[in-house]
């Protein structure tokens, strides 16, 4: 898994006040937050790669949404600080006790079609509970068994770098990114409707082909800060979801 202290950053341009601009501003002179999610893996029966990632996704989704993380909710003040700064997103991984550990924390727990993973208020980037802090970040990754079925072209779709790799906890949280820039791209009717289905979505590969012009329409892309894993201004994802599609101009 990745320690993921990434910054997805919207296409083309950043907002000069978005805490996903690429260069250092005031928003790096803030108190720095981190989202901590939690996968469970273990040793018998670790979910599929494709399935975390979608549950990992989810399960950001599944925060931002909580009525606890919006007005006067008891995790708001943390949603908002973690927003005014950096947008960083740390995945560990945990089997066993250390599982049930983590289960009895403050969270909310989403899971896929066997992946199960645990999302976390946002923590201090140096004020982490002891029995998070403790939890792995390398060391074991994560396959598809068999390919996964085509993404279904009516609902979203996280599209990943054809060209880049990435431990299943660097991607994990690079999806992450990429449905909450998705998120913040919908309209208050959009996100309810998207909220009320549960979130329905698909991580996928991107064709080769294809992949440049995702990387230059309409869509949000996340650019890697390039703190780990891979290099600075890195597209990994664009976030595809239907409502953000726009009809070319004439």
């Amino acid at each position: 898994m990745s320690n993921d202290p990434t910054t997805p950053v919207p296409a083309p341009v950043p907002v000069p006040d978005s805490p996903f601009r690429p260069e250092p501003g005031d928003r790096d002179l803030a108190p720095q937050f981190v989202l901590p999610l939690v996968v469970r893996i273990e040793r018998a029966a670790p979910p599929p790669r494709t399935d975390a990632l979608e549950t990992a996704a989810r399960a950001v989704l599944v925060m931002l949404a909580d009525e606890r993380s919006t007005g006067d909710g008891e995790w708001a003040r943390a949603v908002r600080d973690w927003q005014d700064a950096r947008i960083r997103k740390v995945v560990r991984r945990a089997r066993g006790a250390e599982w049930r550990r983590a289960e009895a924390l403050p969270g909310i727990t989403v899971t896929g079609r066997t992946a199960e993973v645990r999302v976390f208020p946002p923590v201090p980037l140096d004020g982490w509970p002891k029995d998070l802090a403790r939890l792995q970040v390398s060391g074991t990754d994560l396959d598809d068994p068999e390919p996964p079925a085509d993404a279904d072209p009516t609902a979203p779709v996280l599209w990943m770098n054809p060209d880049l790799e990435m431990s299943a906890g660097k991607a994990m949280a690079q999806a992450g990114h990429g449905a909450q820039l998705a998120w913040w791209e919908l309209s208050d009717g959009e996100q309810t409707a998207w909220r009320d289905a549960g979130f329905p979505l698909s991580v996928r590969t991107a064709d080769p082909a294809r992949w440049p012009g995702l990387t230059t329409g309409a869509l949000p892309v996340v650019r890697d800060a390039g703190f780990t894993e891979i290099a600075p201004g890195s597209c990994t994802v664009v976030a595809d979801h239907p409502a953000l599609r726009r009809e070319p101009q004439m």
